[in-house]
């Protein structure tokens, strides 16, 4: 039944050209953090650097994340993805020729990236809210599933052919591709048709409070994104910021193109499990979503205690197919509990709370990494991933909810 239910998702043909926008745009974009980190560490071989871009970029979607999830409620999602992308191609696109002409400076990618973190708020709140549009209820762990394909079939490629190109021609070609990517998917979503949108009287700020009305409502909803502020800027902290500098600080064990092969392998292991994901049914999808992302915790203290090519690979394998459960869980629980009209207004809700504090944390750690030792640090920020894991499954709303429609 499960395996009819993947091949009644592909049938939808709305959905297929979705598929493939985002298959495209995921495979140019999980090559860009790679490059971007390289390309700053190239510029100023400082993880406070990087972690100032990536802080730039984050400050500026979560300024513009509420806003981006309100005229994603109120006028076309599709409409609302193609001039996204539009713009992401050209921001990514301007960093590469900066890059690639030797003119790149910390300062010239970091407002460059606040206007594609900016851009970015639009994207994201829009995207979460098409798939509902597309695919009934009973349909939607299939269809998840089948974009979680795209996302981490992607960061399979990615990041290593990122490493790869970063290794030879450098950084700026990476971020290159990464914008040419965007004008596939613009061609593709054209193909999508969406329900009309209903036009609405209220006014923006009306609309903020009645998306907050649906996000507060809801302890299961808010309960997570709240332990996922502090869960990101951990994960982000060490993975974004800390694994290029633990790559650099050990060619030997690890370097470049290994710290591709790691974040490749995360996406092996997600991608094994989108296939268990289809041919399954999720009773409780928060349960098994905590648990999964509670998998990310032996990467992190790996990443502490022996940052080495061959014992990372295999427990990024395992973190990736946790985290892949709780991104299938998670939206299953939204998508099917939230009102249709009001999707991307919770989602950006969603993601405001869960990123607000990733510019803390990325700015936060590359300090802390030049003040003391980054070896202890990564295996703290561990510790304290796992005790906030556990506090979240630990709230009943969150442990038993059921799912709607199977």
């Amino acid at each position: 039944m499960s395996r009819s239910r993947a091949s009644e998702v592909l049938a939808i043909k709305d959905f297929r050209w979705f598929f493939l926008a985002r298959l495209v745009s995921s495979l140019g974009s999980s090559m860009a953090p790679v490059a971007l980190a390289f390309a700053v560490l190239e510029i100023d071989n400082s993880p406070s650097a990087v972690g100032l871009v990536v802080a730039g970029r984050m400050v500026a979607l979560v300024v513009f994340l509420l806003i981006g999830g309100v005229v994603s409620d109120r006028v076309s999602r599709r409409v609302v993805l193609q001039v996204s992308h539009i713009l992401t191609g050209l921001t990514q696109g301007l960093v590469a020729c900066l890059i690639i002409s030797g003119h790149a400076t910390v300062m010239s990618v970091l407002v460059i990236e606040c206007l594609n973190g900016a851009v970015s708020a639009f994207t994201m709140p829009a995207m979460q809210g098409i798939i509902p549009q597309l695919v009934p209820y009973r349909l939607l762990q299939q269809a998840n599933s089948l974009m979680s394909f795209t996302r981490h079939g992607s960061l399979l490629l990615g990041p290593a052919i990122a490493g790869a190109i970063v290794a030879g021609p450098g950084a700026g070609w990476a971020l290159a591709v990464d914008a040419g990517t965007y004008a596939v998917a613009v061609i593709a979503l054209a193909m999508v048709a969406l329900p009309p949108v209903i036009k609405r009287e209220s006014s923006m700020v009306a609309d903020l409070r009645e998306g907050w009305g649906e996000f507060a409502s809801r302890t299961w909803l808010w309960a997570v994104v709240v332990a996922f502020g502090f869960l990101n800027a951990i994960h982000v902290g060490v993975i974004s910021v800390l694994g290029p500098y633990f790559a650099k600080e050990h060619p030997v064990t690890l370097g470049e193109r290994g710290w591709g092969l790691v974040l490749s392998a995360e996406a092996v292991g997600a991608l094994v499990m989108t296939f268990i994901l289809i041919r399954g049914d999720m009773k409780h999808p928060l349960r098994a979503g905590m648990i999964g992302i509670a998998c990310l915790v032996p990467l992190i203290m790996a990443l502490g205690l022996a940052p080495t090519l061959w014992v990372l690979i295999p427990i990024a394998i395992f973190a990736g197919a946790g985290g892949n459960v709780f991104g299938t869980g998670w939206s299953i629980a939204v998508m099917e509990n939230v009102p249709a009209e009001a999707q991307s207004r919770v989602w950006s809700y969603d993601m405001l709370g869960s990123f607000v504090a990733i510019p803390i944390g990325t700015v936060v750690f590359g300090w802390l990494a030049e003040a003391v030792d980054p070896g202890p640090l990564v295996v703290c920020a561990g510790v304290a991933y796992a005790a906030l894991c556990l506090a979240t499954l630990a709230v009943p709303s969150v442990r038993n909810l059921s799912r709607v429609a199977n």
